[in-house]
């Protein structure tokens, strides 16, 4: 309807009165703002459920392609065993060893640290509000980026090298390259893998001998096993063909590679010279048969 004179005549364009009814919402216009060039949803989320999934499928095919390594069974009586998480968790396994973020202060390493983080990555929206698209324009967003990934690189590369250096150290072989080399071993013998025990063909050597009590009681069997088979320790079974009594002795005394002394032990436990010599003469006799 034309307005203005009452003299002016209405005109209708076909029934403009009437509303077409639509289940499809329009697309708004986003020409006239800069970096904006389509809707949120669907469009755009629909781009980023595609990029999830490809990088979902990559992450399947490399764990089916590699397998991770695996140690044996958990074992709360092995001493020896050297702790460490996977990869992606090595910067922060790193992070909570140092002095400012453990101990005393393991709530700035543990609530702090982490908040301060994931606070950045919740207000950079709200930071970086710019409609550029190009990182070098975006310093806010770029730094809290590089800064992030150059903490985690360099957090990561140090675990790990430290970590192989206490294996080199404490002259520990990892669980894992035990188990690949004992498979390869089977599989040239043409054997199954079935998680062979250590000189698990050498025999116990005069099990009711009374220092099998003193070795109990000494609590060696916590790392060595109840059949000297071994465990968080090497085994036992057949030591008499490698170490004489002294020697087992001053092992014993002045403890060897990984193992600490464990005189002091033995005598909290209750353990006497004439025990610990006697026990020292039954390890000698453990030898092949």
């Amino acid at each position: 309807m034309a307005h203005g004179s009452k003299d002016e005549k209405v005109v209708y364009v076909g029934d403009s009165r009437v509303k077409k009814k639509s289940s499809q919402p329009l697309q708004p216009d986003y020409s006239s703002y800069p970096g904006k060039s389509e809707a949120f949803i669907p469009n755009f989320l629909l781009k980023e459920w595609m990029v999830g999934a490809v990088v979902l499928v990559g992450f399947l095919v490399l764990t089916i392609s590699e397998a991770p390594p695996l140690g044996y069974p958990a074992d709360p009586n092995n001493a020896a065993f050297i702790p460490i998480p996977d990869w992606y968790f090595l910067f922060l396994y790193q992070l909570l060893k140092y002095p400012y973020a453990a101990g005393d202060y393991v709530l700035i390493g543990t609530v702090l640290i982490p908040g301060i983080a994931f606070g950045g990555l919740m207000l950079a929206p709200f930071l970086d509000t710019g409609n550029e698209r190009r990182f070098y324009k975006r310093p806010i967003a770029t730094s809290l980026m590089l800064v992030s990934l150059a903490a985690c690189v360099y957090l990561t590369v140090v675990s790990w090298d430290q970590y192989q250096h206490e294996l080199e150290v404490q002259k520990i072989e990892p669980e894992h390259h035990k188990r690949v080399r004992e498979a390869e071993k089977n599989a040239l013998a043409g054997k199954p893998y079935n998680h062979p025990k250590p000189n698990d063909s050498v025999a116990l050597v005069a099990a009711d001998d009374p220092a099998m009590e003193t070795y109990k009681k000494a609590t060696c069997i916590a790392c060595h096993g109840g059949e000297l088979e071994g465990g968080g320790a090497p085994a036992l079974l057949g030591v008499g063909d490698r170490l004489s009594k002294e020697e087992i002795l001053t092992v014993i005394k002045d403890g060897r590679g990984a193992m600490p002394a464990m005189l002091d032990t033995a005598t909290k436990a209750g353990v006497t010279e004439e025990e610990l010599d006697k026990l020292a003469d039954w390890l000698a006799k453990q030898k092949k048969e």
